[in-house]
């Protein structure tokens, strides 16, 4: 009988500290005067790793928001959430991540963050979590 190859493979898993949240770069909302509004984002194409085991974590993040006085760039968002490519971070935390690194540039009235998780073993995940400033 043939030997049976032995594969290893490596995986570089990053740390959530490689995060840099000045990226980040907040515009003026020149309607806060006139109006609310509710700006809702969607990156279809999230990806961070298992901190366990290494292997990709694929989602969707959903930003929902209404402004005070900033409004997020979009560009500086997509390299904001690329940064978690190789970050070895759970389902529950990027989640809570995300949203206080947006609510600290930002100061929103109000800001959700979902991760609609793709499935792993038969199981998907969905997990939001939600800013107030009316409840601090």
């Amino acid at each position: 009988m043939a030997q049976q190859q032995e594969y290893k493979t490596k995986y570089t898993i990053d740390s959530p500290e490689i995060v840099d949240v000045d990226v980040l770069a907040p515009l003026d909302y020149e309607y806060k005067l006139r109006r609310d509004i509710e700006i809702v984002i969607d990156q279809t194409e999230f990806t961070s790793v298992c901190p366990m085991t290494g292997l990709p974590d694929y989602g969707c993040i959903t930003i929902k928001y209404r402004p005070k006085n900033k409004i997020i760039e979009l560009k500086s968002l997509k390299y904001y959430l690329l940064q978690y490519r190789n970050v070895g971070i759970f389902y529950e935390h990027v989640v809570n991540r995300i949203l206080d690194d947006l609510v600290s540039k930002l100061d929103p009235k109000w800001m959700e963050i979902t991760g609609a998780f793709t499935s792993r073993g038969g199981i998907t995940t969905r997990v939001s979590a939600v800013y107030d400033e009316k409840a601090k």
